[in-house]
Formats: structure tokens, C-alpha cells, sequence
């Protein structure tokens, strides 16, 4: 696993974040180094996903980066069925994926896709995922995506989403961020990358409060909505579209 060093040296102005070549050959290191509870998230997610995978539907990872989530549901899976749609709209982060599948027995489930995940027509699915993909998004997009993602589910289907948060009340969100900027900094980040990063990501990366998502969540239909796993600024829900009533 190559080393994050994108923003160890001042840089003379700091560039837009893009998962561009650079950010695709370090992610890992950087997602696990970034994201608290990263492991437990993409193991739990996957489990969730195998529970609920219906055959003759599809699991659908939107912004799915360089497969970490797939490469997990695999292992889940076993020997059992799977087809799983992965989107991306990231060249360098597909071709990391697709030479990981290439060298898995059942890589050849999961079909990789290139597109802007607001343009993609969606199969019927019983596993949505959206992880740290949505906050990307323009704010006016955010609605319809997750009201499609509703219509693509089947009843009883799932959408497991994490997110990066914000919390409505300033003084939390400050206890928030500093302990997440402490949390970076125990993993080896210096005070210039903190930083840095963070202005890469002003205006690129743009978070919402929970009550702004779980909102969202129920205007698209979702009536049974938890969250699974907090660690600060980081959120984790599962939304399940209601059964057809008999």
C-alpha cells in the first residue's frame, strides 16, 4: 500500500480535491488514515448487503472508488450468486478495481461502470450503496439521486450510506472537527497536510447535518431509517424501502 504524501510539502497553491491518478494510487492508505472506522464500516456494509442481496436483482455501489466495498462483498458472498453494479466516474480509481477483480475467482460478478453516478439509469436493485459520495454532489442533485435510488430499490431492499456530517449546533460541530483533526494527526497527518487537504476540499467536499439527511431520506420515501454508526463527524445509516403491503 503506497504512502499518502499528496499534501506533505507546501504546496504554492492548492489544487480542487480530484480522484485523479495520484489519489487513486495512495487511496487506500488515505481512506484508512481518513475515514475512522473504515474497516468496520465497509465489513458491516457487507454483511448487510448479503443478508439482503435478492437473486435476479442487482447490488449497486455508486461511487464505488477503487472497490474495497465490492472486493469485501465477494469474500461475504462465497460461492453464492452475485451480480453487482460498481459506478464511478473515475478512470484511475476503475482501473485499480478492475485489476483486483481480474485476479479474484468470482471478479467477473461485479461490473464496472464509468459515468456520472446522477446520469446513471439504475436496474432493480435490493442493495444500494453510497458511501462518502454524496457530500461530492451539488446540493441540488442530492434529492433526486436518493429519490431514484428509492425507485430502483425493490420493497424490502436496502441503502447503506456514510456519510461526513456536520452538526446543526456550531459549538458540537467545532468539539467535532477538532477531534477529527486529532484523529488525523494520530495516524501520521501533519498540521500542513491537515490543512492543506482541508482547503483542497473547500467547496468540493460540502457536508450536511444527519437531520438534513434523514429529511431527504423520507421525502424519497424511506420510512425506516437508523443510524448504525456514529463516530463524530462520520455517520453511517441504513434506510429500507417498505414491503408491499399484501
Amino acid at each position: 500500500m503506497s504512502q499518502d504524501k499528496i499534501y506533505s510539502k507546501k504546496l504554492p497553491s492548492v489544487p480542487p480535491f480530484e480522484f485523479n491518478e495520484n489519489v487513486a494510487g495512495v487511496f487506500n492508505d488515505m481512506i484508512h488514515r481518513s475515514v475512522p472506522l473504515y474497516r468496520e464500516t465497509v465489513k458491516r456494509q457487507a454483511q448487510l448487503a448479503a443478508r439482503f442481496y435478492k437473486e435476479g436483482t442487482a447490488v449497486i455501489d455508486l461511487g464505488c472508488s477503487n472497490g474495497n466495498f465490492g472486493m469485501r462483498l465477494l469474500n461475504e458472498m462465497g460461492k453464492h450468486p452475485l451480480h453487482m453494479v460498481a459506478v464511478d466516474n473515475s478512470a484511475p480509481m476503475l482501473q485499480i478495481y478492475q485489476e483486483r477483480l481480474d485476479n479474484h475467482p468470482s471478479g467477473d460478478q461485479i461490473e464496472l461502470v464509468q459515468a456520472h453516478i446522477q446520469e446513471l439509469a439504475m436496474e432493480p436493485a435490493s442493495v444500494v450503496v453510497l458511501n462518502l459520495t454524496l457530500q461530492f454532489l451539488p446540493m441540488a442533485e442530492r434529492d433526486t439521486l436518493v429519490a431514484r435510488i428509492h425507485e430502483a430499490l425493490i420493497p424490502g431492499g436496502i441503502l447503506l450510506i456514510t456519510e461526513k456530517v456536520v452538526h446543526e449546533m456550531e459549538s458540537l460541530s467545532a468539539l467535532q472537527q477538532e477531534f477529527y483533526y486529532r484523529f488525523k494527526g494520530e495516524n501520521g497527518y501533519s498540521n500542513l497536510e491537515i490543512s492543506q487537504k482541508r482547503d483542497a476540499l473547500e467547496n468540493v467536499l460540502v457536508p450536511e447535518t444527519v437531520q438534513s439527511h434523514t429529511a431527504r431520506f423520507n421525502a424519497a420515501g424511506f420510512t425506516q431509517v437508523d443510524i448504525w454508526q456514529k463516530w463524530f463527524n462520520f455517520t453511517s445509516f441504513i434506510c429500507m424501502k417498505d414491503e408491499e403491503k399484501k
